[in-house]
């Protein structure tokens, strides 16, 4: 009796110990709502063929007069000209605006107005407080391969499928490129380290579209990056 007591005692402990780590490992699932509101799916996918195309009036017609720019104040047409400058074929602008648009989003209420955040990474982050987004990033893929070095050879260590991971090293992480890719430290919720490609993560204070549907028309009234 005291044996089989011990057992069970002994099991429990076990049972806690793994819904700990369970528990640790976070997933991160992609949500696109545009379809809940077929005014905006429509101006969606208007605005993703304008990305493709780099149709400069376009962009310039969904602006919000005041779009917010930056935490720094940066605000409004002419500071969205003189960031992103989008005569030049190469602005930065039509790069980061298709991956925010590729990775979905939710409608949110914001102050008590609806929106339309992009992407799913910074929508549906979670709000708890346990996972904060300069610490964590998300992976966006599925069966992504964690690798013990930067490098298409180096072993897999894990295979990963939409998980939030936390950053090991960002400096050195920043620095690693192999095999014509950017590669970054993270760690597993199971304590995992290794090495991912970076174009299969997104932090979720990275670019990210803010949509508002202001005298009938949608219009972007934010694209920011940081916090």
């Amino acid at each position: 009796m005291i044996q089989l007591r011990k057992l069970l005692i002994s099991g429990f402990i076990i049972a806690v110990l793994t819904c700990g780590v369970a528990a640790q490992e976070r997933k991160l699932y992609p949500v696109d709502q545009a379809g809940q509101d077929q005014s905006f799916k429509v101006f969606r996918d208007r605005l993703i063929a304008a990305a493709r195309k780099k149709d400069k009036q376009f962009i310039l017609s969904i602006l919000d007069p005041s779009i917010e720019l930056s935490f720094g104040g940066d605000r409004g047409i002419k500071d969205f000209n003189k960031m992103y400058n989008l005569d030049k074929p190469n602005s930065p602008f039509w790069t980061e605006l298709t991956k925010v648009l590729s990775l979905g989003g939710a409608f949110k209420a914001t102050d008590g107005r609806r929106e339309f955040v992009a992407p799913y990474v910074t929508s549906q982050w979670p709000e708890d407080g346990t996972v904060d987004g300069f610490e964590y990033v998300a992976v966006t893929g599925t069966n992504v391969r964690l690798r013990a070095a930067p490098g298409l050879s180096s072993p897999i260590v894990a295979s990963l499928s939409y998980d939030i991971v936390k950053l090991v090293d960002m400096r050195q992480s920043a620095s690693e490129r192999k095999d014509g890719l950017k590669w970054i430290k993270v760690m597993t919720g199971a304590g995992k380290e290794g090495y991912l490609a970076d174009k299969y993560v997104r932090s979720p204070i990275d670019y990210r579209a803010f949509f508002r549907k202001i005298k009938g028309n949608w219009l972007m009234v934010a694209f920011i990056a940081g916090d």
